[in-house]
């Protein structure tokens, strides 16, 4: 598992950036999602303010730690970017990459 991106909290979500070999994305945000749709995602994800590339999902861990699921996916991507956002110590959160689709 690798650390592709680092997250801080704003009023309403997160912000940070992610960035990989082929990926340089220096503003990201994650805006809650409107809606009740039941399985649809909790979180919206965009890079810079009007081009999503994402979606994410509140889950807790084994442990009941609280962390959300991401899909990240954009035309030019050979296949989605699956990873989780969880919180390091400290002020900051982590996205850390995953090769494996999460379990729902």
């Amino acid at each position: 598992m690798a650390t592709i991106g680092t997250f801080s909290r704003t009023e309403n979500g997160f912000a940070g950036a992610v960035k990989t070999l082929n990926l340089n994305v220096k503003s990201v945000k994650f805006v809650p999602a409107e809606g009740d749709n039941e399985n649809g995602p909790d979180f919206r994800i965009f890079a810079g303010t009007t081009v999503e590339f994402g979606a994410a999902w509140n889950k807790q861990s084994d442990k009941g730690n609280a962390y959300l699921s991401v899909k990240l996916d954009d035309p030019s991507f050979p296949a989605p970017i699956y990873a989780s956002l969880v919180e390091t110590e400290g002020e900051e959160l982590a996205l850390i990459w995953s090769r494996r689709r999460p379990a729902n």
